[in-house]
């Protein structure tokens, strides 16, 4: 084929994909690309404009004409608008969680005590700031290195943001795989056997995975142990409450998930028994009136201030354990 024939059909097939998109999209997909800092080759631009397109269909959808969403919260496009579906489960943690009857379940709870309605340790000066994980699959380690953030704070007083990087790169020992899966469990287990994690200051993100560079001179934080919760929302509030942030794992491999804006989410068809996302529980309530039933989880996720509640989400609550919110949770003693 010579070069002229092959510039024809390649010419052809853009001007073809081109054609497909709704041109009265034309000013809304530009001005993405702006907000979002996307450039792509003539080539991707067509296809990642479909993707696009379709992912905005699915977000207007459910947020009908009123704006109002469904089951209570409104989606919204955000920087993953031309992400594939194949590029979204690569970003999700297909990791195996330790089952329930092969690890440690430590959990005495005073019968009747009293628990606040709200928590949000977000105002105690708990949190780090929000993070973006990028197309690293490492959102175990921002959930384990919150968790002891969360401890250090109680113990220290200091807000020291602890090193991601420190558990890509170092915890395959443990189980883990880098950027490529792992889990809450096996990070904290090489924490905790390691004697310590270095500072973000020290060991900074790279979004990729590096050999291990951990020096126990900089080692900026250790626990003692780490408890797994047994089962139970209750048990989840009563250790978010008493103990701060705690680390979960949940089904996030949903497009309601990937574009959620505010509100309080509730996924129906979230997996009873899958989950492949770690996030951090920071708190808990309700919106409007207890009774209505309006409880919310508050949950600090590692996509960046610009997905959900700038990082933040607040999934419903009591609703049957809704995506295995409370199924594999964890905290650290620092």
């Amino acid at each position: 084929m010579t070069s002229a024939v092959f510039l024809v059909i390649l010419c052809i097939g853009i001007m073809s994909g081109a054609s497909a998109h709704d041109p009265s999209l034309d000013a809304e997909w530009e001005k993405w690309k702006m907000d979002y800092e996307k450039s792509y080759s003539l080539e991707e631009e067509a296809m990642r404009r479909t993707v696009w397109e379709k992912n905005l269909k699915i977000i207007k959808d459910h947020n009908g004409e009123n704006g109002l969403g469904k089951n209570g919260y409104t989606m919204e496009m955000n920087g993953f608008g031309d992400m594939t579906g194949e590029e979204f489960k690569d970003m999700m943690v297909n990791f195996p969680i330790q089952p329930h009857n092969k690890r440690k379940s430590i959990w005495k709870r005073a019968v009747g005590c009293w628990l606040p309605k709200f928590v949000d340790w977000r105002k105690k000066g708990y949190m780090t700031p929000v993070r973006n994980q990028g197309k690293c699959g490492s959102c175990w380690a921002f959930t384990v290195a919150g968790a002891i953030e969360g401890q250090m704070y109680h113990k220290t007083g200091k807000v020291t943001p602890l090193s991601v990087q420190n558990l890509v790169d170092c915890s395959r020992p443990h189980g883990n795989n880098g950027c490529a899966s792992g889990n809450t469990y096996n990070a904290f287990q090489y924490v905790l056997h390691n004697g310590g994690i270095e500072a973000e200051a020290t060991y900074p993100y790279e979004r990729k995975e590096w050999k291990c560079r951990y020096r126990p001179a900089r080692s900026a934080a250790k626990i003692k142990a780490f408890f797994v919760l047994p089962e139970g929302e209750d048990i989840l509030m009563d250790a978010v409450a008493n103990k701060g942030p705690i680390a979960v794992s949940i089904d996030a491999f949903h497009d309601s998930f990937l574009f959620y804006r505010t509100g309080i989410y509730h996924e129906p068809n979230c997996s009873s028994s899958v989950v492949n996302h770690a996030v951090l529980v920071v708190g808990y309530g309700h919106e409007g009136d207890e009774m209505d039933g309006n409880k919310y989880w508050l949950i600090k996720n590692s996509w960046g201030k610009k997905w959900g509640l700038k990082g933040y989400m607040k999934l419903a609550k009591d609703w049957n354990n809704l995506c295995q919110i409370s199924s594999y949770a964890q905290y650290p003693i620092v």
